[in-house]
This record gives structure tokens, sequence and C-alpha cells, in this order.
């Protein structure tokens, strides 16, 4: 999901689910960090859902149902949050898959992904949207993006790949300083075994993504997801025929944009590094 998303916020539904959650962990006489380690998660990744900051993936719920022994009402909770209002079906959709992806592509064209933003370029971002957020909506949005990113550390056998362009970092959105600290940043979650980061250049006579952004994500159970954006929309795509060609296509633009080592040497050199 690009900046441009609405992030997951504590809406009422997810609170109830976490306390739902809390209640049958406690009922079982469990701690968040023996429950997590029988469900196979963080014990973070856990507290955040229990504090309805995180939608729980199907996989977690299902986990969650055998460990505690919930009759099903764990379950129930999660699908009655598919048709709460308030958030996009195909946003929540794709919230949950993410945080369960085993890989997850992702090609931008219009500004730096959420997962790789800073601080300060997210901010720069929300204070510049329109119509106008308020400082309560900015800081709320700031700290589900914080949150979010947190799938980098804590899912470190996911593999994540991002094909960017060049000119996202040419641009200095936010400034010289913002952009600065935002390439150091992206070098350093490029030195992550499970991170690749390339770029494209400004200058391609060939160009495979040129019908926009994209993101792919594969499951646990090894299917394939597809997401894809607009100025006021999202959707969803699990047609394997349209999943196939948005593969093509992205496995094309990792052969058209620099490699690995040469997109951290181009970064290292907007940097000023030597």
């Amino acid at each position: 999901m690009s900046s441009s998303s609405k992030e997951p916020e504590a809406s009422d539904g997810l609170k109830t689910f976490g306390a739902v959650l809390k209640s049958f962990r406690k009922r079982a006489g469990l701690t968040q960090e023996e429950l997590a380690n029988e469900v196979g998660c963080s014990s973070h990744f856990l507290a955040s859902i229990e504090q309805g900051r995180r939608f729980p993936p199907p996989g977690f719920v299902d986990r969650c149902e055998a460990a505690l022994d919930a009759f099903g009402t764990l379950r129930l909770a999660a699908n009655q949050l598919s048709r709460k209002p308030g958030l996009a079906t195909w946003f929540r959709q794709w919230a949950r898959l993410e945080q369960e992806a085993i890989a997850l592509y992702t090609y931008e064209c219009r500004l730096i992904p959420g997962l790789l933003q800073t601080p300060a370029y997210s901010r720069t971002l929300f204070v510049n949207q329109l119509p106008p957020l308020n400082d309560e909506q900015i800081e709320a949005q700031l700290a589900a993006r914080l949150e979010r990113q947190r799938l980098l550390t804590e899912r470190p056998n996911t593999s994540y790949s991002f094909i960017l362009e060049e000119h996202l970092f040419l641009r200095r959105m936010g400034g010289h300083d913002v952009t600065m600290e935002l390439i150091d940043h992206v070098l350093e979650l490029a030195e992550r075994r499970n991170i690749e980061v390339q770029i494209m250049p400004m200058v391609r006579a060939s160009h495979a993504g040129l019908d926009g952004p994209v993101q792919l994500l594969e499951t646990p159970e090894n299917r394939w997801f597809a997401y894809s954006e607009g100025q006021r929309s999202g959707q969803l795509i699990s047609d394997p025929k349209e999943i196939s060609v948005l593969q093509m296509r992205y496995a094309k633009m990792r052969s058209q944009a620099l490699s690995f080592e040469d997109s951290v040497s181009l970064l290292k050199e907007m940097r000023g590094a030597r």
C-alpha cells in the first residue's frame, strides 16, 4: 500500500475483536508472550491486535481459535470486521493478506512506498494531503504508518522487493534534509538480507510498468494476490490470469531496473557518499 492509502485505524470493530481475544487469552491463563509463542507470532504483534491497531490475519485467527478453544467466537468476530463501515473492503483484505505474506513485491512511480518512508517524509505527505487533515488526523495516520513498517523487522523470512523510479528521490519531497534522511533510511533497509531495492533509471528506452504502480504478494499457501491503486480507490486482484500478467510485467521491470548493487551505488551517489 502506498502512502496515499488510508492506514488501518483503531476502529470500534478492531477494538472489539482485540478485547474478545484478550478475554479468551486470560481465560486460558496465558500471557501475551505464551500465546504468541504458541500461535507463531511476536508478542508485539499480538499486543497490537489486542489493542485494536492491526487487522487479524485469517491464519492467525484460526491458530488462536485452536490454542484458546474459543468455540468459533474469534472467527465470527473476525468475519464481522469485513462488514464494518469506514474502511474499504479491498483495503481490509489486502492489509490482512500483507501481514502473513511470504513475499511482497512493490513497484512505485509516484512516491516512496509507505513501508520505506521516514517519519519526516510521511509527515510531508500527510501535511500536503487534500482535503487537508487536522493535526490529530496527521498524528494518527503517522502512527499507523510507523506501526505498519514493523512488518519489515517482524517478518525477517518474508522476501521484500521494491522497484522505485529514480525521480522519486530527485523530486526532493519535503526538501533536501528530508530527502537525504530518506536515502540513508532506504540504504540501511537494503542491508537486510530479505529486502531488495532496485532503481528504475530516468532514461530508459523501454519500460514494462507504464500502466502504473502495482503490488504483488504470495500467501503461506502459495496463492498470489495483487493490489492496484488510483487516486481515490484501490483494487484487490485475485484472478490468476490478471495476476499472471502483472507478474510478467514485474519480472520484466526487475530486468529493466538497475541491479541491486548498481541501485545502492546510485543512492550513495545521490547522498554524496564516496
